[in-house]
């Protein structure tokens, strides 16, 4: 099979039968309306469990919810020349199967999905739809996307999103962060969750010694002696600026989590979207 297909079969699989299981979406909480509470049975939601009726009652009881709306589920990509990385799969390859896993996510829930690449601009966007051929086209569009000499704007992307985003959606923002954004103004229209692709090889590299590294963004060639004190002080610089990162997105309320590209999709998703 193609890498696009390993793709779309392995998430698929994981979405229809390992991944959501009993529960109705992992999108849960924005579009659904609390009706009536009853005891506990096995299988159910335990994030859903009313802890005070629980204490009286001295038995388990958890809360009904009702889908209130479709929920309207933006998947947006930041397709910059620094994804084009990987020890263990291309950093472009973690951001298309995370892409499959979200998409074919909403469209079990029966929820609207579109989707948009960015790069220094708008690369491509497709239309909410609930259509599974929805995921295979932006899947596609990912892997074909060649992303070097392309630098990241999450300026230009916020700003775009904000302006065509009529609806309060809830937005899937996925990309390496190596530049802060400024999701302020799109926070307090829509909700906003960051999805920070990384290798752990860039974060704490080797000792090289004298090599000439590309930059896959903008090109030029840097040359020095990446011998051990240059290594640790690079490697603190990404430490202090993720440290940045952490309380910026904190700050304007979006929820965040790292997913590296030797670890299972499904498992960061579930860490974001179950409060793990």
């Amino acid at each position: 099979m193609s890498k696009l297909q390993k793709i779309l079969v392995k998430a698929r699989r994981q979405v229809f039968s390992e991944m959501v299981g009993n529960n109705p979406s992992i999108f849960q909480g924005e579009g659904y309306d609390f009706i009536e509470l009853r005891e506990y049975m096995a299988g159910d939601d335990i994030r859903h469990i009313d802890w005070n009726i629980t204490a009286k009652m001295q038995r388990p009881y958890i809360k009904i919810f009702r889908e209130e709306r479709e929920l309207n589920v933006v998947v947006a990509t930041m397709l910059n020349g620094s994804i084009y990385f990987g020890s263990k799969r291309f950093k472009q390859d973690v951001i298309a199967e995370l892409v499959a896993m979200l998409s074919f996510s909403v469209i079990k829930n029966g929820d609207l999905l579109s989707t948009y690449n960015f790069s220094d601009r708008l690369i491509s966007h497709l239309k909410p739809s609930k259509k599974l051929y929805q995921v295979h086209r932006a899947v596609e569009e990912i892997l074909e996307f060649d992303p070097l000499n392309h630098q990241a704007d999450y300026k230009n992307m916020s700003d775009t999103l904000f302006k065509r985003l009529k609806r309060k959606s809830l937005i899937v923002v996925i990309g390496d962060f190596f530049e802060l954004p400024d999701f302020r103004i799109l926070a307090k229209k829509h909700e906003v969750i960051a999805l920070i692709v990384r290798d752990h090889l860039e974060e704490h590299p080797p000792h090289m010694g004298f090599a000439s590294l590309v930059d896959p963004e903008s090109g030029a060639v840097l040359e020095g002696d990446f011998n051990n004190a240059s290594v640790k002080e690079y490697a603190k610089k990404v430490h202090l600026h993720d440290r940045k990162l952490y309380e910026t997105l904190r700050k304007q309320q979006v929820r965040f989590t790292k997913v590296y590209t030797n670890e299972s999709v499904s498992v960061a998703l579930r860490r974001v979207f179950e409060g793990r």
